[in-house]
């Protein structure tokens, strides 16, 4: 299965946003790939005077990579974006994932919300705005078992191998908008840990630069392989990259060191 990642730098204006995704995605068609992966809030990221008003799965956003999927025949993670939430003050964040036919193969809501205070540097309450979602979400894409997760998951080690032993994922997928200032410390070494102890491959595709208010993006998306190692990693550029994920390795892996299999219920003393 060949995977690729989209990074973007999605700002402003939703419909450049949309049009540059979807030359992306025509780019990662061009390299062979089954399956290709957005970034969070692929379609704005800017001022919250501007913000697109949240809609519903099959809105506006979800049949724009519907159909991008199906035209590409390709399988499409559509990122995330605002949908339609529980009350007028608070959207889901969420991401879509579409077949090669188009249709929806899956959704998941963002449980883990960045609510952020680092004195000078930021300062976040996705909270104020965003509903947490509470249900794990994992697909099977050409008989593979992908687990959906978004940005500030990544710091939930719990999350991740929920996804691995209880559901058998043996792919994690990170659509993210990781600040600049945690991301150079600590977005690699995070994707890397997730990979290595879930015994997974890890795509995690991150927005790049700057977007206003005042919010930079690290970018440096990439793919991970189940040891640890990054196969594929994009400059610091709106680009495209991708890799071959090696099923075989992934249970040789697994069999020759088999902590997921080890793993051990424990009381708390």
């Amino acid at each position: 299965m060949r995977v690729a990642v989209c990074q973007l730098n999605a700002r402003d204006d939703r419909a450049e946003n949309l049009k540059v995704a979807r030359s992306l995605l025509e780019r990662a068609a061009s390299l062979g790939a089954d399956v290709a992966v957005l970034p969070e809030y692929t379609d704005y990221l800017g001022p919250s005077s501007g913000l697109p008003a949240p809609e519903p799965v099959d809105g506006e956003y979800g049949s724009f990579f519907s159909t991008a999927a199906r035209e590409l025949g390709m399988w499409v993670h559509a990122g995330s974006f605002h949908e339609t939430g529980p009350t007028p003050q608070h959207s889901y964040n969420t991401s879509l994932l579409f077949d090669r036919s188009g249709s929806l193969a899956a959704m998941y809501r963002k449980i883990h919300l960045y609510d952020v205070d680092i004195p000078g540097k930021v300062s976040y309450l996705e909270s104020a705005t965003i509903a947490p979602g509470t249900t794990t979400s994992v697909a099977t894409v050409e008989g593979v078992p992908f687990g959906l997760t978004i940005c500030y998951d990544l710091r939930f080690p719990e999350l991740y191998r929920s996804l691995a032993r209880d559901s058998a994922a043996q792919v994690l997928v990170v659509p993210a908008a990781f600040m600049l200032h945690t991301g150079r410390d600590h977005w690699e070494v995070l994707l890397r840990a997730r990979a290595v102890e879930n015994q997974c491959y890890v795509i995690a595709a991150g927005q790049i630069g700057d977007h206003e208010p005042g919010r930079s993006c690290f970018g440096r998306s990439m793919i991970i392989d189940p040891w640890g190692t990054v196969v594929a990693q994009a400059p610091d550029e709106v680009t495209v990259i991708a890799a071959d994920l090696d099923l075989s390795r992934l249970a040789r892996i697994r069999r020759e060191l088999p902590s997921l299999a080890n793993s051990r219920p424990f009381d708390v003393g």
